[in-house]
This record gives C-alpha cells, sequence and structure tokens, in this order.
C-alpha cells in the first residue's frame, strides 16, 4: 500500500491530531468518536508503511515519517480547499495570513498590529486564534498557522524539541510585574518590594502550579481565587480579592481601579514575547504582518 491510497478524511484527521496533541481533543474538534480518528490514523499508517505517531501518556508525537506527513497532508488539504473555493465561485485568498497568539498578547500588541497593517496593507486579511504556546507551536508544524506570538520564561527553551527548529525573533524582553487594587496598600508607591509580596492572596490560573503569582517567592502562595480569563483575574484584583502577575503586554488593557507594578528585589523574572514560524521562504504578507508585530512590540 501506498500514501497515495490515502484519503483525504484520514489526511484531515492526522493533521488535527497532529496539531491538537490528542486523540480525544482531534475527535472533539471534528466531531467524531476516538474510535474514528483512531481508525483513520491507523488506515494512514498502513498507507505510508510506517507508524506515524509515538502514544505516550501525555498525548501523542510525531515519528520522523509522521513529521514528513504531516508536511505533505497540510500542502494537500490546503489544495483541495483552495480548490473548493474556486469551483464554488468563491475569491482565492492569496494575501490571507493566520496568526496565532497566546492569551495577553491579544489584549494589546495583536490589535494594534492588526491596525496598523490594515493602514499600510488593506488588500491583507488576517485571521487569529489563541492558544497556548504548546498548542500553537503544533499549529506551526500542522500548516494552520503561519506566525504565532509566543510567551517564553527561564531559562528559555524552544517551544517544542521537534525538527526542524522553529524559528524564533525575539519581539521583546520585559520583566514580569504585578496587578493591585488602586485602593491596597501595595498601590501607593511607584513599585513594590518584593519582600512585601509576602503573605498575599493571589489570583492563579487553575492548571498551571500557581502561575500568577509572584514566581521568585519564597513560600508556597495562598491562592485565594483561580481563573482562566484574564479579565475575570483583573476583576479580581480590582474588588480587592488578591494580587496577580501579569506580563507587560498586558498592561495597556487593564481596568479601572488596578495599578500594574514593578518588583524590586529578588531575582529578575524576565518574559520573552517570540514570533514563531517554520523555517523556509517568508511569503510577502507574512512579512508585513511579522514586521507590523516587531513595530507594536517596540
Amino acid at each position: 500500500m501506498a500514501l497515495t491510497d490515502a484519503s483525504l478524511t484520514a489526511l484531515r484527521v492526522f493533521r488535527e491530531v497532529a496539531e491538537r496533541g490528542t486523540l480525544t481533543a482531534a475527535a472533539t474538534a471534528l466531531g467524531y468518536t476516538q474510535s474514528a480518528v483512531s481508525r483513520q490514523i491507523a488506515a494512514l499508517e498502513r498507507a505510508a508503511g510506517a507508524p506515524l505517531l509515538e502514544r505516550r501518556h501525555d498525548g501523542v508525537r510525531l515519528t520522523a515519517a509522521g513529521r514528513i506527513v504531516l508536511r505533505r497532508a497540510a500542502a494537500v488539504v490546503d489544495q483541495v480547499d483552495a480548490g473548493a473555493r474556486e469551483l464554488a465561485g468563491l475569491p482565492g485568498e492569496p494575501a490571507t495570513v493566520r496568526l496565532g497568539w497566546f492569551a495577553s498578547a491579544g489584549a494589546a500588541l495583536v490589535p494594534e498590529a492588526l491596525a496598523a497593517l490594515r493602514r499600510t496593507h488593506p488588500a491583507i486579511t488576517v485571521t487569529t486564534r489563541e492558544g497556548s504556546t504548546p498548542a500553537l507551536a503544533r499549529a506551526l508544524r500542522a500548516g494552520t498557522v503561519d506566525l504565532a506570538v509566543l510567551a517564553s520564561v527561564p531559562p528559555f527553551r524552544p517551544p517544542d524539541t521537534e525538527q526542524p527548529a522553529l524559528e524564533l525573533r525575539t519581539l521583546a524582553e520585559r520583566s514580569l510585574r504585578v496587578a493591585v487594587a488602586a485602593g491596597h496598600p501595595l498601590a501607593r508607591g511607584d513599585y513594590i518590594d518584593v519582600a512585601d509580596l509576602h503573605g498575599q492572596r493571589w489570583i492563579a490560573s487553575p492548571e498551571s502550579n500557581g502561575m500568577g503569582a509572584w514566581p521568585g517567592l519564597d513560600e508556597r502562595p495562598e491562592i485565594a481565587h483561580a481563573a482562566r480569563d484574564w479579565l475575570a483575574k483583573l476583576g479580581l484584583v480590582a474588588a480587592g480579592q488578591g494580587l496577580t502577575t501579569v506580563p507587560v503586554t498586558l498592561a495597556p488593557a487593564v481596568p479601572d481601579g488596578v495599578r500594574v507594578l514593578p518588583v524590586r528585589g529578588g531575582p529578575q523574572e524576565q518574559r520573552r514575547l517570540l514570533l514563531a514560524r517554520l523555517p523556509g521562504p517568508m511569503p510577502e504578507p507574512v512579512a508585513h504582518l511579522a514586521q507590523a508585530l516587531r513595530r507594536a512590540a517596540l
């Protein structure tokens, strides 16, 4: 059996699995049962004559053969979709760029870059999606986004270990800050001393091992509230329910009643803002968006 015998459905399913990282997540996104996804992957592996996925306790990882098939699958699916649009009489999308971004980048950086791009290159259409850094790295490799704005924390490891390595460009490197209610005693100055963060109540993400509390503390932080959404976190801060850490990129979007302050003392908690893409020639519309994002980050 040859890969040419693979069905378009199997290629779509495989690309979804590669992007989502688990068979279960891919099945949910596609509206399939997990067994149906498994059957499509098995059929594709028979056609390829090699295992395409390494099953692990935390999901799946592409094999060397899987990475090759993924590149081909993305190209085939995109070409078929373009042909379907043309047959339906719809205009093509030669100037469409797909951008992925992590949560706080959508508060100010991404909107500012898109507004600037519309002024300078109004013919370029940008579609966007939010995701975690691992999810966006998978989306880049699956060919479902062209560029991704990622967050990186010390020791600044690559977003994944797949090959070829993603091409990364640092847009900015800035220190982490703390959001505090305007009426809180810590909001009276222009900065917060790290020693004054001891014993504070924190608002953190529920599945991130306390992310939201100041990472340099030498105590177990008290997590008063767990919230994924930035608006909810900052609303709780404004209501005096606790403190939370914020990247500088989010500072322009904080609501009234919240101050965002730097922290002095202890090790510096740096964060990098990265622009990631697959290596290779950069199409002109993608390059224009990348330039707009670099300018917005400054």
